[in-house]
């Protein structure tokens, strides 16, 4: 195509060719008859201009394109890039406005627009826009993205959902985007909580969510209250029992959490975590390793992948000495999670009661190095804290 518009120069109509080739291609047939070799001149001048990073010669050289040119839709567009990228938004819609009204098919300047008015806070202008854009073009993250900040504004929480799924299978590493996705999850907890206050604020189910939420911000005396309510009025549905006892193990309280996992196991026999944590409680209230291992085998049979319940397990046989028993389950943990300190604990005593010294020491330094590792991360954020509360309001 180059060669041919070379070779047919002081053709008006080559002039055109040559002219929308400049412009990414696009040239509208009613703006053609205005393309002129002083036309073209202007071009290539805010074409140089550009490049250098001088916008506003650029921007001028466009109106004088578009003085000599004013259907050529192409020009609007470009001068229209140029204004979006130095975030002058109104000035933006002026001239794309005018482009895709002169060729509604511009590719890019509906996505451009659309993010315009987003910027300006005009999201009902935005919306349909960016739409458009993206049956165009579907693999626009940009525009993709502004149009899920725009249906998140408008609170259409479901379809920004689902766009921002589809948009992470494209960009999984895309921080914005996952921490947007959280947001709109949060969102949709909050709807479904206040759905269901409306309904019954007295109910299992919001005493339940509202213990949750206390749970979550470590305020367990409130949790507790919350969820001994929900056990009030349903002390034998599945998963009562199982917050307070939870919420008792969290704080250490291993004897009475014991009871309450115990009550729990009575509504949900196959509950593997209640088992695991009732076994867990047994050890860490120094009970009968043998009782715990009963438990544990239990709720491995049941879920052989809960590898807590296996390093509970191999802890439980240590302390009986069953050194050798407790090495197949410490081995698999060890393969799921490399970097969990007691189990690289727990596995120098096992090598050090089957006389490897070397192997028990290399374990002992990898144990060591992850508890310096851990307690330096804590005492990192414990000091990040202690600064925020420090700083001058």
């Amino acid at each position: 195509m180059k060669k041919s518009c070379l070779h047919h120069r002081i053709v008006r109509g080559v002039l055109a060719c040559m002219l929308a080739s400049m412009f990414s291609g696009i040239v509208l047939a009613q703006g053609e008859n205005e393309v002129t070799p002083e036309v073209q001149g202007l071009y290539e001048q805010a074409r140089a201009a550009r490049k250098n990073g001088d916008d506003a010669t650029a921007i001028e050289k466009y109106r004088q394109i578009l003085k000599l040119a004013p259907h050529l839709a192409a020009a609007y567009n470009n001068l229209g890039m140029i204004y979006f990228d130095e975030h002058q938004y109104e000035q933006t819609i002026k001239v794309l406005e005018v482009a895709l009204q002169l060729n509604p098919k511009i590719p890019g300047s509906a996505a451009m627009l659309g993010m315009s008015y987003f910027q300006l806070g005009q999201n009902d202008k935005a919306r349909p826009l960016l739409e458009s854009a993206l049956r165009a073009n579907p693999k626009d993250d940009q525009a993709d993205r502004v149009l899920i900040k725009v249906l998140l504004n408008a609170g259409k929480t479901s379809e920004a959902t689902a766009r921002l799924k589809s948009f992470l299978e494209r960009n999984p590493k895309d921080q914005e985007a996952w921490y947007l996705l959280g947001k709109t999850y949060l969102q949709l907890s909050e709807d479904a909580l206040g759905k269901i206050n409306e309904i019954d604020p007295d109910s299992v189910v919001a005493h339940e969510i509202a213990g949750e939420i206390d749970q979550s911000m470590h305020n367990y005396d409130l949790a507790l209250v919350e969820y001994k309510k929900a056990v009030d009025k349903a002390p034998r549905q599945p998963g009562t029992h199982m917050h307070v006892a939870d919420a008792y193990w969290n704080i250490g309280k291993w004897t009475t959490a014991e009871a309450e996992f115990r009550e729990e196991l009575q509504n949900d026999p196959n509950n593997c975590i209640a088992r695991w944590k009732l076994a867990n409680s047994m050890l860490e209230a120094n009970e009968s390793g043998d009782a715990a291992v009963a438990e544990l085998n239990r709720s491995i049979d049941r879920c052989p992948g809960l590898m807590q319940a296996r390093v509970d397990r191999a802890r439980a046989l240590v302390r009986l000495g069953k050194h050798a028993d407790a090495l197949p389950d410490l081995m698999l943990a060890l393969k799921d999670s490399p970097g969990e300190p007691s189990i690289h604990y727990l596995l120098a005593a096992v090598y050090r009661s089957q006389g490897k010294r070397e192997e028990a020491q290399a374990e002992l330094e990898t144990y060591s190095k992850l508890q310096k590792e851990a307690s330096a991360k804590v005492a990192t954020q414990a000091q990040d804290v202690t600064n925020l509360k420090n700083t001058p309001n």
